[in-house]
């Protein structure tokens, strides 16, 4: 497997984490008071089906996978997606 590397917002480039994808879906699920193995489920298929989608790719944008997450989300969620979407991190 081609390791992937994400550019950040401001132009920084990192390794690909699947875990934060895990956490800040699993986040979002909880904020909106899903049961918490309803929010592991959701976060462990969002973050399975981002993998997925990234596996041909070895750069992607941030912007791109927070689009795609919260597409994901909205069919499982739609008030996580909402959760998810408007609670991205601004610094």
């Amino acid at each position: 497997m081609i390791p992937i590397h994400i550019v950040k917002r401001k132009g920084k480039i990192e390794k690909f984490d699947e875990r934060k994808v895990y956490a800040s879906c699993y986040a979002a699920c909880l904020s909106c008071h899903m049961k918490k193995l309803e929010c592991e489920k959701a976060a462990k298929d969002v973050a399975r089906d981002v993998r997925r989608w990234m596996d041909k790719k070895p750069v992607v944008q941030s912007d791109d996978i927070f689009r795609l997450v919260a597409k994901l989300l909205k069919k499982r969620n739609k008030d996580a997606a909402f959760m998810y979407a408007t609670h991205r991190d601004v610094s």
